[in-house]
């Protein structure tokens, strides 16, 4: 297929090979940004990185179906996004890894920059 490239000198060619991941990465990676895809799951998130939570009080507080909340919770959880531990009979969900809360505000800081 690089034979049929017209435009592109072979040094962009050779350097885009080189730092084009692999379609493993690629899937996971997109996998990792589907978590940012549904509005629920944003809330989930925004939430959980101000303040650790069980299910009931993040129904209660985004007033959202508890089945939805749980079914959000184990995507994100998949993906490790958020961690969880028992207390007594209830489960407590966070977000305890700093690069999603970084990508939040980055995705946050990119939509107020384009509303400019």
């Amino acid at each position: 297929m690089a034979n049929n490239i017209i435009h592109l000198e072979k040094d962009w060619q050779d350097t885009i090979q080189t730092h084009l991941p692999n379609t493993y990465t690629c899937n996971k990676l997109a996998g990792f940004y589907s978590l940012f895809s549904d509005a629920t799951r944003l809330k989930i998130i925004i939430t959980l990185l101000l303040k650790e939570m069980c299910v009931n009080d993040l129904a209660n507080l985004l007033n959202i179906n508890q089945t939805t909340i749980s079914h959000q919770l184990k995507i994100l959880k998949s993906m490790g996004a958020v961690s969880s531990y028992r207390k007594n009979k209830f489960i407590f969900y966070s977000v305890d890894n700093t690069l999603i809360n970084s990508i939040m505000i980055n995705g946050v800081d990119f939509i107020l920059k384009k509303a400019q």
